[in-house]
């Protein structure tokens, strides 16, 4: 990564803005600074730019920040949701209670609802959930305001968390598949995730979780092809994988869906229960107690 400019070499960016620990939130506008201010620290009006990836890398994400704080702040005594400019990459980041608890779960609108069957699931196995994603999205799809999963992490559409969590799961492709993404659309677009989120968290365990369907033989259609592919993607960069094509009905869940595409809360109770299940079978359980239900609510 090139050298950041020397301004934001000074201090690191930080605001406290009204974003929670359990969603990342969209990144913060920058305001036009007071006459006569001088951007000190990097931190005031329009700041200095972030610094560009190195190839493969995306480029630092989110705005500046828009208020004033002490040289040498450091994250580890701020409040939960405080954004703060990373240092060492240059990138805004939110600021969680308990990083070493708390998995990352980039998703579309599967994983959005605080009950979702992905929250929920992580939580029941001790995790505290950092949302990161929007419904509409997916790794080709975006939603008009909010890119793509690599795009918006390249744009800081939403933020990731300071620190490095133990798991990062990354759910989707529901969307891609309803609009005609191709298979090679999707595969370099989860690849390019896959290689920021290891350039970032490079000691995490990275997950990936299909794409919800009924199945190849039950209607499943481009839904489970896109859940194949995942799979042949994790496969290929050395990722866990857990596939869902054909979930609905293998499970006879079906019929618990609030429509042909979302599940009723009944079905995210038994989806979060399955997939529960299956992290645990891959050791992903954490040896902690089971964090508040509020602390996976957005």
């Amino acid at each position: 990564m090139r050298n950041a400019p020397a301004l934001s070499r000074l201090a690191a960016p930080m605001i406290a803005i009204g974003i929670l620990v359990g969603g990342c939130g969209q990144a913060p506008s920058t305001p036009a600074a007071d006459a006569g201010e001088s951007p000190l620290y990097g931190l005031y009006g329009q700041g200095v730019p972030a610094p560009a990836g190195a190839p493969g890398e995306p480029l630092a994400a989110g705005s500046n920040g828009t208020r004033k704080l002490a040289p040498g702040t450091a994250p580890a005594g701020m409040p939960a949701g405080t954004v703060y400019r990373n240092p060492a990459n240059g990138r805004n980041e939110v600021v969680v209670a308990d990083i070493a608890g708390t998995a990352v779960l980039i998703g579309d609108s599967q994983s959005e609802p605080a009950g979702s069957w992905p929250r929920t699931a992580l939580a029941s196995l001790g995790y505290s959930v950092l949302f990161c994603g929007r419904g509409g999205t997916g790794f080709v799809a975006s939603n008009g305001t909010t890119g793509n999963y690599p795009d918006a992490l390249l744009r800081g559409d939403w933020l990731l968390p300071y620190g490095s969590p133990p798991l990062v799961v990354i759910e989707g492709g529901g969307n891609d598949a309803s609009r005609g993404a191709t298979d090679q659309q999707i595969s370099e677009n989860a690849e390019r995730l896959i290689v920021s989120v290891r350039q970032r968290y490079p000691a995490a365990r990275l997950v990936v979780v299909g794409t919800l369907a009924r199945g190849a033989g039950n209607g499943g259609g481009r839904r489970s092809e896109v859940d194949a592919l995942l799979g042949t993607v994790a496969v290929r960069n050395s990722v866990s994988f857990v596939s869902v094509g054909d979930w609905l009905t293998r499970y006879d869940l079906s019929k618990s869906m609030a429509d042909g595409v979302h599940m009723s809360p009944g079905g995210h109770a038994a989806l979060a229960g399955l997939l529960a299940r299956k992290l645990d079978e891959l050791g992903l359980r954490t040896p902690g107690p089971v964090p508040a239900e509020s602390a996976a609510t957005p």
